[in-house]
């Protein structure tokens, strides 16, 4: 059984500021176990700085709802309380289900209550209507109570509490309107927290020093300790996979060009038997002695393609480790690191082809199927993953990763598979496909050894 206190943070929709919220509070608590709910990867970085420890993503679609609670168990251990950002409005999850993957969907999991923030902006008493709606909508998720945010006046907070008191729902915190902390923001949202570096932190304790003077925190831990025990045991990644043979030097890409990945992929890379090392394609000019695999996880290299194509040395060390055989697995931003050319800057010559901008936003779920055997995926696996990228490859390359049906029921190709190389733009979370990063560390210590 897991005690330990929790609480969610909605909104009724995106933009009302739960991230500010929710990060302020896991700076303004003490022992806080960040999460957010999604395959957000760069809120969890602002909630790494505020809590110290590592953020941690619970997504029904990705690891299947069976997961959400050992996984909340294992990354809540040692903490004295759980902070869980929502995603979009609360009852939003993927398109064409009843909400499966939404806010209210894990919070129903977690036995959690949820506090629902709420931009006061044009709202008077009509929100009583709105928070009346929100209450009754679906049973089982325990709508606890609420944040005012950006509130413009103290007239303005008396009329809004007293939409909250008609229907009986407490206010624990008002933000006043301009209070708003400013992350700053590109084409795929926030711009990570390790590339914003020392303004990141400060924005992080501007939040903290926020949501002190601007919610009642005790009445939050009082509401977080009345969530339920939950009759779950801990996620442990050694009881996931089986350890392989030797133990395998398998370097996964971070540094500012690359962010995009998961705290439990290394936990499962470790467990599995490789000794994980880190490599920053910006900074680094050499790929480990020994390495056995090589990891490209998502990011932003289009942000960093200068630079990334003015590292020769590393590009051609991972080139050469490639075309030697080396196991090479690349999701999104490791794919176009991958390719002959990003946005006209060189990059590796691994594959056939290049990648650019594009106008477009290509965001969501997929249910994919291995186009072929793979080091880490055989040929008619399914997994779903998700795509979040403004980028377009062009490229000669026969051999897809995936198949899968768009929107329309039209088949997609997409990604590449070439000798021992797996890249695409289907980010997955390790936690639901484990067996891949068991094969993976198996087939590197094969070649280690």
């Amino acid at each position: 059984m897991v005690t330990i206190p929790r609480i969610v943070i909605a909104a009724p929709a995106s933009g009302s500021g739960k991230t500010t919220i929710a990060t302020g509070l896991m700076g303004a608590l003490a022992k806080v176990a960040p999460f957010k709910i999604g395959p957000d990867y760069i809120d969890p970085g602002y909630h790494a700085i505020a809590t110290g420890r590592p953020g941690r993503n619970l997504d029904p679609v990705l690891v299947g709802e069976e997961r959400i609670g050992p996984l909340f168990a294992h990354g809540a251990a040692g903490a004295d309380i759980a902070v869980i950002e929502g995603v979009m409005g609360l009852f939003d999850g993927r398109t064409g289900t009843p909400g499966y993957g939404s806010t209210a969907h894990v919070a129903r999991l977690l036995d959690a209550p949820v506090l629902l923030v709420v931009d006061g902006r044009g709202q008077g008493r009509s929100l009583a209507a709105l928070l009346h709606g929100f209450r009754g909508y679906e049973p089982g998720v325990r709508l606890a109570g609420v944040v005012l945010n950006q509130v413009g006046s103290a007239r303005h907070e008396q009329v809004l509490r007293a939409a909250c008191d008609e229907i009986g729902l407490s206010v624990f915190g008002v933000v006043p309107r301009g209070a708003d902390v400013a992350l700053p923001s590109r084409h795929l949202g926030l711009v990570p927290a390790v590339e914003h570096g020392a303004p990141a932190r400060r924005a992080v304790s501007a939040m903290a020093e926020l949501i002190t003077r601007s919610v009642d925190l005790a009445a939050v831990t009082r509401l977080a300790a009345t969530a339920g025990a939950l009759p779950v045991t801990a996620w442990d990644p050694a009881d996931e996979v089986t350890v392989g043979p030797g133990r395998p030097v398998v370097a996964v890409a971070g540094g500012a060009a690359f962010t995009f990945g998961y705290a439990e992929h290394v936990e499962l890379l470790t467990a599995a038997g490789a000794d994980v090392t880190v490599v920053d394609p910006l900074k680094d000019e050499s790929l480990p002695d020994g390495l056995a695999a090589l990891v490209l996880p998502g990011g932003f290299p289009e942000q960093h393609a200068s630079f990334l194509g003015e590292n020769t040395k590393l590009r051609d060390s991972v080139a050469f480790f490639a075309r030697s055989g080396g196991i090479v697995q690349a999701e999104c931003g490791g794919l176009l690191y991958l390719l002959e050319r990003l946005d006209g800057h060189p990059m590796c010559g691994v594959l056939p082809g290049s990648a650019a901008m594009a106008s477009g936003l290509v965001l969501g779920y997929r249910d994919a199927v291995a186009a072929v055997d793979s080091v880490g995926h055989r040929v008619g696996e399914r997994c779903t993953g998700h795509e979040f990228h403004r980028t377009r490859v062009t490229t000669t390359a026969e051999t897809p990763a995936w198949h899968w049906l768009d929107h329309d029921g039209r088949p997609v190709r997409e990604g590449i598979v070439l000798d021992r190389v797996h890249a695409s733009y289907l980010h997955t979370h390790p936690a639901g496909q484990p067996a891949s990063v068991a094969r993976l560390v198996h087939a590197a210590g094969v070649r280690h050894g």
